[in-house]
């Protein structure tokens, strides 16, 4: 722990705020400026060896920033091989536990108290590249994973424990509170947060953490196992996709087994959350809110061609390429169709220049514009439908900005999508559909559903109508302000060990 008194809030966030602009980044923004009497410190986890610049502001009430990057272990001095080998000799049954076994909080205590004497005196090159640290890779290999190729595995293995150092080794903030935005590697820190501090932590997820590292490993090329080591059903051993994805569905366990609250954005979230471990007494939901009379008030503006748009980075969870096929189909039959595609497009430059080159294909260049980095708000004038044709989402503040506009929507049906434009089970009066919902990743859907509210202009301007009508209703940004209000009083007051 440092030595200056604690902050209120130690806000603990992986790879976007104060890095990054949009979604969870803005959202954090938000959080901060509306908790004014609060002071935070704000806890960055970003990659090694990234150095962004910072997108934002910090409000008056952030009294600090500390940025952690993965794999990098403090510390240089040098220690005999001998206790090198005790060392992790004492490591090699818990973080077998935790990346293929079924890990509680005494598996990462474990750890925890193993690596606490070593802090600041030995780094990476013991951690990472001794020979004590060989031995504990190649027995763990052939314990779990021999059926795998040993060179993947070894790069695995050092991705993934090198980074759980990296988190365990590093200084904890001092706080009265701890705030995760995910479970994860932020998980993993909140969890120490609470085993080393016994202070209450919060846990908000937008999405599904481990849902969407799942789809991410199962698109992952570099996971993929020879032919010569496919695993059968009389294997036992397991590949190196389920050691990525039994390391996070761990991390997600041990951060809802210490969370004292755990908060989602909608209810669909929640059974997930329950099949990942969380306990449901612990659980919440506070939405996501917006300036509604901002965005009301933003005049619509004449345009002469029918406007859709996916607002988004330009990255493969978004799908970007099933809106610009969406794009080509749309514009066969409604040819003075105009589409923009507004988001960054640096975070996956090569899906970007994918994405370009079949607009290209398609012949989309007079129809779609890559608006890269902007003001969102200055296109939300001239947009008539938002689309959105994601694969993985929670709770999308573009449906709410765009709808507090006027603006009807067509959406895939993930995260809180359908309730947002169809209305929650608890909606009374119904409002009637802001939009259309299609199926996870039924182009035909999304572009049927585009073409009929551009052809029929009574249900546009009913969809319109009822959008707008419910982020009026229950989704002010007060609203989820004074939510988070009474939850961090609440913990506040907790005594130590609440």
């Amino acid at each position: 722990m440092t030595d200056e008194s604690p902050a209120d809030v130690c806000l603990i966030i992986e790879g976007t705020y104060p890095y990054a602009v949009g979604g969870v980044a803005a959202w954090t923004h938000e959080l901060i400026k509306k908790q004014g009497h609060l002071t935070f410190h704000i806890l960055s986890i970003l990659p090694r060896g990234d150095h962004p610049y910072m997108r934002y502001d910090l409000p008056r009430n952030v009294r600090d920033l500390t940025t952690l990057r993965l794999q990098e272990i403090p510390g240089h001095s040098d220690i005999p091989l001998s206790q090198a080998t005790r060392l992790f000799d004492r490591l090699r049954a818990p973080l077998t536990t935790l990346t293929t076994g079924e890990a509680g909080l005494r598996d990462l205590r474990a750890i925890i108290d193993i690596l606490a004497p070593y802090r600041h005196r030995i780094g990476e090159s013991i951690m990472l590249n001794s020979e004590a640290t060989w031995e504990l890779i190649t027995s763990m290999y052939e314990t779990s994973f021999a059926e795998s190729s040993m060179l993947d595995y070894f790069w695995s293995w050092r991705a993934i424990v090198g980074n759980l150092y990296s988190l365990l080794i590093t200084d904890l903030p001092a706080a009265k509170c701890y705030h995760t935005l995910s479970t994860g590697y932020a998980g993993v820190l909140a969890t120490r947060a609470k085993l080393e501090t016994e202070r209450p932590v919060i846990l908000t997820e937008h999405g599904i953490y481990t849902n969407e590292r799942r789809i991410e490993i199962g698109l992952a090329d570099w996971l993929e196992e020879d032919d010569s080591q496919t695993l059968t059903l009389h294997q036992t051993r397991g590949s190196l996709r389920d050691l990525w994805l039994n390391t996070f569905a761990n991390y997600s366990r041990l951060c809802y087994e210490a969370a004292t609250h755990i908060v989602t954005l909608y209810a669909g979230n929640q059974q997930a959350q329950i099949t990942d471990g969380a306990h449901p007494a612990k659980m919440r939901i506070i939405p996501n809110g917006i300036d509604v009379e901002h965005y009301r008030r933003l005049p619509r503006k004449p345009h002469p061609r029918p406007t859709i748009a996916l607002i988004g980075r330009v990255v493969p969870i978004k799908d970007v390429k099933g809106f610009l096929r969406a794009c080509a189909a749309v514009a066969q039959r409604i040819p003075t169709l105009r589409a923009f595609v507004i988001g960054p497009t640096d975070e996956d430059s090569v899906y970007a220049e994918e994405c370009r080159a079949m607009a290209s294909y398609y012949g989309l260049q007079d129809t779609v514009t890559f608006t890269g980095r902007t003001m969102v708000e200055d296109y939300l004038p001239e947009i008539d439908i938002l689309v959105s044709t994601s694969i993985s989402e929670a709770q999308p503040l573009v449906i709410l900005e765009a709808g507090a506009c006027g603006i009807p929507a067509v959406v895939s049906d993930v995260g809180a999508c359908r309730e947002m434009v169809l209305g929650r089970k608890d909606e009374s009066p119904l409002l009637g559909p802001g939009g259309i919902v299609a199926p996870l990743s039924n182009l035909p859907a999304i572009i049927e559903a585009i073409c009929a509210l551009f052809s029929d202009r009574a249900l546009y301007e009913r969809c319109g109508h009822s959008m707008q009508s419910r982020v009026e209703r229950y989704y002010h940004r007060e609203d989820q302000g004074m939510a988070y209000k009474l939850l961090y009083e609440s913990c506040l007051k907790m005594p130590q060990g609440g």
